[in-house]
């Protein structure tokens, strides 16, 4: 097992899995949050290119600050870590930030809707 899956399900589950060895099923996977998703065979391809095209319709500084800001923030304290967000989303708030809050506040992209985006 990955060692980082007990920064996601704790440390005992991890330790009962890893362990034991025993096979989680995908439904199990779903609900400890191991995965995203659960699709039905020979679906996975259909269900990332609709995820892609969802993403897509996002402005793009402001997926990839979002994107980079994950991997940049992991290990760091709190306060460190909200330091490098704030460094990291500096110039995708003031290119294209101010609009998509204008955007949020007239309802745009509220409750995972995002069809009239883009």
């Amino acid at each position: 097992m990955p060692q980082w899956e007990p920064r996601i399900v704790g440390r005992g589950r991890a330790l009962e899995i890893i362990l034991t060895g025993r096979q989680v099923k995908a439904k199990e996977c779903l609900a400890l949050g191991l995965c995203e998703y659960i699709v039905e065979d020979d679906k996975s391809r259909q269900k990332a290119e609709e995820l892609a095209h969802q993403i897509a319709k996002f402005p793009q500084i402001c997926v990839q600050a979002d994107r980079r800001s994950v991997y940049a923030q992991e290990g760091l304290s709190m306060i460190d870590a909200l330091e490098q967000e704030w460094f990291n989303g500096k110039k995708a708030l003031s290119e294209e930030g101010l609009n998509g809050a204008k955007n949020f506040k007239k309802g745009f992209g509220r409750h995972g809707d995002f069809d009239k985006l883009g």
